[in-house]
């Protein structure tokens, strides 16, 4: 009966959602209409109060669940809040940690959005010295846990907590920063152990992991593990050719193994070695006429198949950083466009497999470079 409540108020919630962004995708900026132009869409308070909802839903629901976790006996049979008190909900660890990620991402934006005020009570409920604790004492018994994915997005938590300008920023980023100065440890010695990347379009992607730590790493100079994925960036794939992008995307992608490796390289070379590595890895997205089809979910109920949105907005992700870096890509924008566009209707009003985490991507991928 209980777990009948629970999916009764889920469709109620996401049906209000979906009508509120119906209404929101007639909304017009300055170059039209907010979802429909061919353009990459403008982010508007009214569309990031929406995508609010999402995170403010998911990260406080318990179940379903997805533990993911080693038994080592029945002690170790325990709920999610108990074992995770800071980031129990949104099906999965590493979902609960970029869902709150999304809440500081669209606050920073937008400080006085609806909803800022529920945000800013969970963040400091769940991002406590115990709670934390919690999680670092459970990565002691599993370092492996959440190896790349979990880990990197904790560490893009962390950043963005670290530039956020509001009074409770800075608490919470001290509570975490002893999580994510484990995280970086783990990293550090792990990398040297992996032999081989994985390039896989999921969450063990290795140059996915690789992007977020970098960024950390830059962001709080912390040099040995700048050093570490440097080395391992470089050992792994400064000698790549002609990646078979025409391969992609396999059926559960959420992220492209190609372009994930030409975003972890575009920030690990300088200019003119990472401009001749991308001519001998991806000399095909020199042209202006270069186009990629989006990736098209056939089951909005299946949860693999969902992650193709997924697959549109880290795709876009990429091509809107390397356009912004490199003007000379600047075309790859309106592959981006046509890529974020196919998807960003969908995140809203999904069904609970996509709702618990595409909208960080959404996020993500309208906000990368503001």
């Amino acid at each position: 009966m209980q777990n009948d409540r629970q999916t009764l108020r889920r469709g109620l919630f996401l049906a209000l959602c979906c009508c509120a962004l119906a209404a929101c995708s007639d909304m017009t900026s300055e170059q039209g209409p907010v979802l429909s132009a061919p353009s990459r869409p403008a982010l508007l308070q009214p569309q990031a109060e929406n995508l609010l909802q999402l995170p403010l839903h998911c990260v406080e629901t318990e179940y379903p669940n997805k533990l993911s976790q080693m038994l080592n006996s029945d002690a170790d049979l325990r709920s999610p809040r108990s074992l995770h008190p800071a980031f129990y909900g949104c099906f999965d660890w590493h979902s609960a940690v970029h869902g709150h990620w999304s809440m500081v991402r669209l606050i920073k934006e937008f400080p006085t959005m609806r909803g800022h005020e529920q945000a800013r009570d969970i963040l400091q409920r769940h991002i406590t010295d115990a709670n934390i604790a919690a999680d670092i004492a459970y990565f002691k018994t599993d370092s492996a846990w959440e190896r790349p994915y979990g880990w990197a997005w904790l560490l893009k938590l962390m950043v963005e907590l670290e530039t956020w300008d509001d009074p409770i920023a800075a608490p919470l980023a001290a509570t975490l920063t002893p999580l994510a100065e484990d995280v970086s440890a783990m990293y550090i010695a792990h990398l040297p152990k992996l032999g081989y990347p994985i390039r896989v379009g999921e969450h063990a992607n290795t140059a996915f992991g690789l992007t977020f730590a970098w960024d950390y790493a830059l962001h709080s100079g912390d040099k040995p593990l700048q050093l570490a994925i440097q080395q391992r960036a470089n050992d792994f794939y400064a000698n790549d050719k002609n990646c078979p992008l025409s391969w992609e995307p396999s059926g559960y992608d959420f992220l492209s193994p190609c372009l994930e490796e030409v975003d972890l390289m575009r920030r690990i070379l300088p200019q003119a070695q990472f401009l001749t590595w991308l001519d001998g890895f991806l000399p095909e997205l020199r042209s202006p006429t270069f186009e990629l089809a989006v990736g098209k979910v056939s089951d909005r109920s299946d949860g693999k198949l969902v992650h193709l949105d997924g697959l549109n907005f880290s795709r876009a992700w990429v091509f809107y950083g390397l356009a912004e870096q490199y003007p000379e890509f600047s075309h790859l924008k309106k592959v981006a466009d046509l890529h974020i566009n196919s998807a960003l209707p969908n995140v809203v009003g999904d069904s609970y497999e996509g709702g618990h985490w595409l909208g960080s991507f959404a996020i993500n991928a309208l906000l990368i470079d503001r």
